[in-house]
């Protein structure tokens, strides 16, 4: 998630159990140990373009890292908190702040390693968009509010809120796979599977994703009140018998090769207009589309110790958004 929505979480749930007079104090501790656990977005390397996607939602993310991480921010806060409380009451804060943040985020479809060291699978719920400003502009107002108006009850609120909309999120989730499954059964597709990503910034506009017969299949499922789709396309699932033949086993592209599909849970194919470019099937700005927003491209000429470049993608024209607009109202 957002590191306001990590921030403001990271606040509430301490401000929940705080006292009157400890309000401010609390909030600044539980927000800064809430978006503590993204300070592994700075392990990266300009040479190695990919070591940002092994680290990010790593270690700092593991459930078992929460107390270690809770004690490093009790440490560092203790230096400006030592007047005003006991250390054991700031490590408690931060312990809880800490603790809502990877949870948080193995709600999105990113995915985030709660089992590490012991296991390196990248779990996703996928139950909300990485960004959501229906979740997050009511819980940072009842976190400010809790501590102007003196009352840890509407912090309490606000932890309901986040737990009902995260629900809310699970149910839609359900909704759109099970109508996924009969958008696929209605073109004589039978997949074992149907994915549905949320939207950025909506429980409302989904991507529905399936595979069948080595094709990828998308659809934009809008999850009303009564579920409509929005048609989408379809592109080959990247098959290293036949694609990429000229890849040398062992190079350092085939390694990153294998620590991309990693991250991307195998959701790959090639890109239709650059046979060299390897995309991420899992995000596009429009939800019907398939028109990554990252992917790693390949060089032919490169030698064996040659890492693959990381691409991202932004297209924000006002067509797409104009497209994107009448997708969350609904209009066809």
């Amino acid at each position: 998630m957002d590191p306001i929505t990590q921030g403001a979480l990271g606040a509430a749930l301490p401000l929940s159990f705080s006292k009157r007079s400890k309000l401010k104090l609390t909030a600044l501790l539980g927000c800064f140990a809430g978006m503590a656990p993204d300070i592994d977005i700075f392990i990266r390397s300009a040479n190695d373009p990919l070591l940002f996607l092994e680290f990010h939602r790593q270690f700092t993310h593991s459930l078992v890292f929460i107390p270690i991480g809770a004690l490093i921010c009790a440490l560092i806060a203790y230096r400006w908190t030592k007047k005003e409380m006991a250390f054991k009451a700031s490590y408690l804060i931060c312990l809880l702040g800490y603790s809502t943040h990877a949870l948080l985020d193995a709600c999105t479809s990113y995915g985030t390693m709660l089992a590490w060291p012991f296991s390196y699978i990248r779990i996703a719920w996928n139950n909300i968009s990485v960004m959501d400003p229906m979740m997050t502009i009511p819980l940072l107002l009842l976190v400010i509010f809790t501590v102007k108006l003196r009352k840890p009850t509407l912090a309490r609120i606000g932890m309901f809120w986040v737990f009902g909309y995260l629900s809310l999120g699970v149910f839609q989730n359900t909704r759109t796979e099970a109508f996924g499954l009969d958008i696929a059964n209605a073109r004589g597709h039978y997949p074992d599977s149907v994915s549905a990503k949320p939207g950025l910034g909506s429980l409302l506009l989904w991507k529905v994703i399936y595979e069948w017969e080595g094709r990828y299949y998308v659809d934009g499922v809008r999850s009303g009140w009564a579920l409509t789709s929005y048609e989408g396309s379809s592109i080959e699932k990247l098959d290293l018998s036949k694609d990429l033949t000229w890849l040398k086993p062992g190079s350092q592209q085939a390694k990153d090769l294998k620590r991309f599909d990693w991250f991307s849970h195998g959701f790959l194919a090639i890109d239709v207009e650059d046979p060299h470019l390897i995309i991420d099937m899992r995000y596009s700005v429009l939800p019907n589309e398939i028109k990554a927003m990252w992917g790693i491209r390949f060089d032919t000429e490169a030698g064996p110790d040659q890492h693959v470049e990381y691409l991202t993608f932004r297209d924000l024209s006002s067509d797409r958004r104009d497209r994107l607009w009448t997708m969350l109202i609904g209009v066809h």
